[in-house]
């Protein structure tokens, strides 16, 4: 495990790790929880490969392809207030992203990934530009048709799949070698599949593995190795699960992706990032987000707000799932104290909706501070769990989790 103070540092590590002229690493993993700073890494990484250096960079060329929020947020609605008819996804034209769009001709790579994940289709409406040395064609916006019905409006999910879309395609001519990419060195990609549900998250996550691999195996116009090296971040679980397994496989007749895999964590939202290997523990973040509680429960230092009631409800979720039970119940019955098994269910139940969520953090009342921290330490001590690393374990007598008989009924988390 190492810190950093600050992403500058912890970018100047990934660079090294994918740079190391005797362990060349062609790809890095990295898992780290929402309001981690993932998406300001990304921005940073992209930032230090424009940086002017004597040797590395005179020119200062831009050597990152990325994405990430900001590649979402150049996709913007415009919903025809006036006469809700023509309603399309406007593109922003100051962006250099969308500066090759046209020479590139992408529509039936978009079109090809996207039939696998929607049924809608698309239609790029294009305009001139003033640049320096003239205008540039650059697409204006985009609007969506399905069956008979045009102009129409696409879901959340929908338009973020659409823009992952554009975003593959592009990578493909990447791949390719298109003179607009030449200078690009390392593909960065941060969060691509929120809004997804797990189906759809699984098959961009195949589909990414497949690209993956071809930017690790990539060559030149002379048969020499060019690989592309790629950084991806996620907080999904599922997906990102799926991208170790996929990138960890492998394939008869093509060589296996050198990866290293990876936890970034920062206590409290501040303070060093750490960046933890996770190669033999592929499910450390669940142990991770213990250790998170462990210190939001600290009544000398830490804070607790309702929705760590809802993290600690996903661990236990998960243990349960791990021992071959429905639900949290069966955790819920290794707890000695009947009456805050109730308390514990029923604050489940009050404090997952609403306002208790992360966006709107509340702060726990001092009863259910009492009560979380009672249920917290005698979980972690029940079922011996061993926090590593990102947070020394309190020290709390260990016990064996019993094993429920056949005659007990586990009851449907609420």
């Amino acid at each position: 495990m190492s810190k950093y103070k600050n992403l500058r540092s912890l970018v100047g590590r990934l660079r090294d790790e994918l740079n190391n002229p005797t362990k060349p690493i062609s790809l890095l993993l990295i898992y780290a929880y929402n309001r981690t700073g993932k998406t300001r890494l990304s921005m940073e990484f992209k930032d230090a490969g424009k940086r002017k250096h004597k040797t590395r960079n005179p020119t200062g060329t831009p050597d990152t392809l990325y994405f990430n929020a900001f590649t979402e947020d150049l996709f913007v609605w415009e919903n025809d207030l006036e006469s809700d008819s023509v309603r399309r996804l406007q593109l922003n034209d100051k962006s250099s992203f969308f500066n090759a769009m046209t020479e590139l001709a992408l529509d039936e790579t978009i079109a090809r990934y996207l039939f696998r994940y929607a049924d809608f289709e698309f239609d790029f409406t294009y305009k001139e530009v003033p640049e320096k040395n003239g205008t540039i064609s650059k697409p204006d916006y985009v609007s969506f048709r399905k069956g008979d019905e045009t102009n129409i409006k696409v879901s959340r999910g929908e338009q973020n799949i659409f823009i992952w879309c554009v975003f593959m395609a592009i990578w493909e001519r990447m791949l390719d070698g298109h003179e607009s990419y030449q200078g690009k060195k390392y593909l960065y990609i941060d969060d691509p599949i929120s809004s997804l549900d797990d189906n759809n998250a699984i098959s961009v996550a195949c589909d990414l593995a497949k690209l993956l691999r071809r930017a690790a195996t990539r060559k030149d116009g002379n048969g020499a190795p060019a690989p592309i090296k790629v950084i991806f971040s996620s907080h999904h679980s599922l997906f990102f699960n799926v991208m170790c397994n996929e990138v960890g496989r492998r394939i008869d007749g093509e060589p296996g992706i050198t990866h290293k895999r990876y936890f970034m964590h920062r206590s409290g939202g501040d303070g060093d990032y750490t960046l933890q290997a996770t190669d033999d523990t592929p499910f450390f973040h669940h142990v991770a987000t213990l250790a998170e509680l462990q210190r939001a429960a600290d009544p000398a230092k830490g804070k607790l707000y309702t929705f760590h009631f809802n993290a600690l409800r996903s661990v236990m979720e998960k243990t349960a799932s791990f021992f071959g039970h429905r639900s949290m119940a069966f955790c819920l019955k290794a707890l000695n104290n009947e009456e805050d098994r109730a308390l514990f269910n029923r604050a489940l139940n009050l404090l997952s909706h609403g306002a208790y969520a992360i966006h709107e953090p509340t702060e726990m009342g001092e009863d259910n501070k009492a009560l979380f921290r009672r249920i917290l330490g005698e979980f972690i001590a029940r079922f011996e769990f061993a926090l590593p690393g990102v947070a020394a374990a309190q020290t709390t007598a260990p016990a064996t989790a019993p094993a429920p008989t056949p005659a007990q009924e586990e009851a449907p988390a609420q």
